[in-house]
């Protein structure tokens, strides 16, 4: 917990704390809440802030937006970590809000990383905002629906930030080479193209951008005047190994999974191998992808083309076999064969709405006539009376009745026309239609 804090231009910060925004007009991004006449920047010059969440990824503004309303606003705030603070440190700043409430003072908490505290203390902080003692600004990276308790995320307005487009990181970057805060009295010859890559590399991070921009400044070619040129290899050397935006715990993961199993629904290969590099290469276990990619099989293609289950079943032994990187190409094989095989999920949905019925009706009895009988009671209790055994008959097809009475004539499997399958529909047809005449 501290008190708000003057900006430091202290050379020994890192590049990004130096140059960390202190106004609206300073802050790059975000253009949909704190743009001319969006809401977030009329409440903020208003100094009108009411409990609210920012929420998204790392690197994009939310800790520098609330640093911002600090220096707008006429009430006391108070920055607050959910990293190093407990129940104790809660309740020492609710008690020094509710002090100030008492004079007539407003008093704005800020709590980076909310997500990082458990119920207990996000309960803490409930009685206060309820009844107006503190005004909340919390920042998280995780999705507030499932990290913060509904009592207190229902009383705080959600703004989702986006990640920083590649125009908004190259201007940042081209402020830091001109700003005294950052390199503007040194001399650097970097190119335009070099400052393209610095941004794409970052992928929506300011943080990383300038840090990475920081990085291959100290490490270029300097002259006897003290001019520093930055050069392709520097460059090259201080990007090598990029940290892809995926946690494989959290929101970004599921994401991610969802958009590789509709980008091969939708018959998309090159979706789908994107969207597939994307896991293996942020470190996705691919024994978890090779499982998703079998569920696939029957969920999506099924009976449209039986082969896709054994490519996908393949893959993962594949993967359990060989291990990364080599699996990647077994994957791969599979992941564009899924998104170009024919598509039915009526095995999927068969299952699905006997589900349903299984549950609502799961005390109906087995008919007699398919029950086993091994002993004389369950014979005289006509276990497995009037039994027909199909391979007797020339059809091989019965006339039994297999369900339970109350679902006598229900149908789950409905095929589709969709590649095998269509063979499969007509075979159940002649089926259907023997069992209707006999």
């Amino acid at each position: 917990m501290e008190q708000q804090s003057l900006f430091d231009d202290n050379k020994n910060q890192p590049l990004a704390s130096r140059l960390r925004p202190q106004t609206l007009d300073e802050f790059v991004g975000q253009e949909h809440l704190i743009g001319e006449g969006k809401v977030l920047r009329k409440l903020i010059e208003g100094d009108n802030i009411s409990s609210i969440i920012f929420w998204g990824n790392p690197g994009i503004g939310k800790t520098t937006l609330a640093r911002i309303i600090a220096n707008k606003t006429n009430s006391e705030f108070i920055d607050f970590s959910a990293v190093t603070s407990g129940i104790k440190e809660i309740k020492a700043v609710m008690t020094q809000a509710e002090n100030n409430r008492k004079f007539g003072q407003r008093t704005i908490v800020f709590v980076d990383e909310i997500h990082r505290f458990n119920k207990a203390q996000q309960d803490a902080f409930l009685p206060f905002v309820e009844k107006g003692s503190i005004i909340l600004i919390g920042a998280t990276t995780e999705n507030p629906s499932f990290e913060i308790n509904s009592a207190l995320l229902s009383r705080c307005k959600v703004f989702v930030f986006q990640p920083l487009k590649t125009e908004d990181l190259v201007k940042l970057l081209k402020r830091a080479l001109t700003d005294k805060r950052g390199f503007g009295d040194e001399s650097i010859e970097i190119t335009e193209d070099m400052l393209k890559i610095i941004a794409e590399f970052a992928n929506g991070d300011a943080r990383t951008a300038l840090s990475t921009l920081e990085m291959v400044v100290l490490n270029g070619n300097v002259d006897n005047n003290g001019k520093v040129t930055v050069t392709e290899e520097t460059l090259e050397q201080c990007i090598s190994k990029k940290s892809l935006l995926y946690d494989k715990n959290g929101e970004e993961h599921y994401n991610i999974i969802s958009a590789l199993h509709k980008s091969m629904r939708n018959s998309d290969p090159d979706a789908a191998i994107y969207w597939l590099a994307r896991m293996l290469e942020s470190g996705e276990d691919p024994l978890y992808v090779a499982r998703r990619v079998t569920r696939f099989a029957s969920e999506d293609i099924g009976l449209a083309d039986p082969h896709a289950l054994e490519i996908a079943v393949a893959a993962y032994h594949a993967c359990h076999f060989i291990g990364m990187p080599e699996c990647t190409a077994n994957l791969a094989e599979a992941v564009v064969y899924m998104s170009m095989a024919p598509k039915s999920n009526s095995v999927y949905m068969a299952y699905e709405t006997a589900k349903r019925d299984a549950i609502k009706h799961f005390a109906e009895p087995v008919p007699l006539v398919i029950r086993n009988a091994p002993t004389k009671l369950m014979k005289e209790l006509n276990y497995g009376k009037g039994y027909q055994y199909a391979h007797d008959t020339q059809e091989k097809l019965t006339n039994m009745q297999c369900l339970p009475d109350s679902l006598a004539g229900t149908e789950y499997y409905i095929p589709t026309e969709q590649g095998l399958e269509a063979k499969y529909k007509a075979k159940l047809e002649q089926i259907k239609a023997w069992k209707k005449e006999h």
